[in-house]
């Protein structure tokens, strides 16, 4: 197969970059739904007198349903195309914005809960499916930077947005409404450029390999071990994430009495220090065959940095700041992470693989929820940090089976 070069500032790069553009869009959405609720967890807990526990259930649920309809979302992509998947999920973030303005205890904050799962869960297929398809060879790897990036400042913007609007209208359920307008603003933006992402539209160049591969069985990929390492490594480290995003804040408060509108941005300095990291860890992946040692080294380094912070010998100022720096560790292993599960995955069954991988995302968020949550319950917010920093090094370690499994048939051959 003959590979064209295509000029940097002709048609077809304008095309790739409102591609890129428009899912970096959507996947920075999705990940600032994925905080809805727990920049206003001490809100609930003032409002409604719910523990740490019942506020980890929540993002359990969030987590399940999307976890669950992420494995499956990729049957539904490849039967209807991933553009009518797209819109469906974001208009479930405007449902589940509302939702959350109008709860009036735990079951409608569960039901806002549900509802943004049931939104996040087609996303990576979704997303994954249009860039592969969409966007030519040689600007793919910038589109699988752009939507990494994207994901973080999603993350990063949530808490800003959510405890800014709180705190300018003295009413968080105008918060709420004000998110389900963001929703309804990206909705908009994506239908007006809809023929950039239709997913009817283009080659499955970046998936053919030069000779006829026999056909297989749609499900042979889970026989794979390298496929269920990636999920280890996703379910592993984003427990660790679900510790940060979900307590860190609350913990910060604990140890060390800072107030709340301190601790409640560390969360986006993770997340903006995971940008940059991840911008940074870009290069790294370029120089050879050293994933798996970028990502213990990246990730060793932020597990460093949150034990420090749990042990509670720093000033919490410090450890606060420390906490937040940790987020460039995680964001410098980033790309060699994708890299690693694109490499896993086999001709043909990307998109099924990325399903089924980044659902280890979505399980670990809802494992980890409860288990931090009661560790916070319990009066051990140091536990949190420490909690992270192991859940990191195993990912670690997952990582580097990954390898292993990986050479192995070479080897064998």
């Amino acid at each position: 197969m003959n590979t064209v070069t295509l000029p940097a500032g002709g048609p077809s790069a304008r095309a790739d970059y409102t591609t890129i553009g428009l899912i970096g869009l959507a996947h920075g959405c999705s990940h600032f739904f994925h905080m809805l609720l727990p920049p206003l967890f001490p809100v609930f807990i003032r409002e409604f007198g719910l523990s740490y526990s019942e506020l980890g259930l929540l993002v359990t649920t969030f987590f399940v349903i999307s976890g669950v309809g992420q494995a499956l979302a990729g049957c539904l992509v490849d039967r209807t195309g991933a553009r009518p998947v797209l819109f469906a999920a974001i208009a479930c973030f405007v449902a589940a914005s509302l939702a959350a303005a109008a709860a009036q205890g735990f079951g409608g904050l569960m039901l806002a809960a549900g509802l943004a799962g049931l939104g996040n869960a087609p996303f990576h297929p979704v997303d994954f499916t249009i860039l592969n398809k969409r966007v030519s060879a040689p600007r793919l790897g910038h589109a699988f930077s752009v939507h990494g990036i994207s994901g973080n400042l999603g993350w990063a913007l949530a808490p800003v947005v959510l405890i800014g609007l709180t705190q300018a209208t003295g009413n968080w359920r105008l918060a709420y409404v004000g998110c389900a307008l963001i929703a309804a603003v990206v909705l908009a933006v994506l239908m007006l450029q809809r023929r950039a992402i239709d997913d009817r539209v283009g080659q499955w160049a970046h998936e053919k390999s030069a000779g006829a591969a026999p056909a297989e069985h749609p499900m042979a990929f889970l026989r794979l071990p390298s496929v269920w390492l990636c999920f280890s490594f996703f379910f592993f480290t984003t427990a660790a994430l679900s510790a940060i995003q979900s307590f860190a804040s609350p913990a910060l408060q604990q140890m060390f009495g800072l107030p709340v509108s301190l601790t409640a941005f560390v969360v986006t300095g993770y997340m903006l220090c995971g940008a940059v990291g991840m911008v940074l860890g870009g290069f790294l992946v370029a120089r050879g065959d050293t994933l798996e040692r970028n990502i213990a080294f990246a990730m060793a380094g932020a597990a460093a940095l949150l034990v420090l912070a749990g042990t509670g010998w720093l000033p919490g100022a410090l450890s606060a700041a420390l906490v937040a720096v940790a987020g460039f560790g995680t964001g410098l292993a980033g790309p060699s992470r994708d890299m690693l599960i694109k490499r896993a995955a086999p001709p043909g069954a990307t998109g099924r693989v990325y399903g089924t991988v980044y659902s280890g995302l979505d399980v670990g968020f809802a494992v980890a929820a409860p288990i931090f949550g009661a560790l916070m319950d319990g009066g051990r917010p140091g536990a949190v940090f420490v909690g992270s920093a192991v859940a990191l090094m195993l990912g670690v370690a997952a990582a580097g089976l990954v390898g292993v499994a990986r050479r192995r048939p070479l080897a064998a051959a």
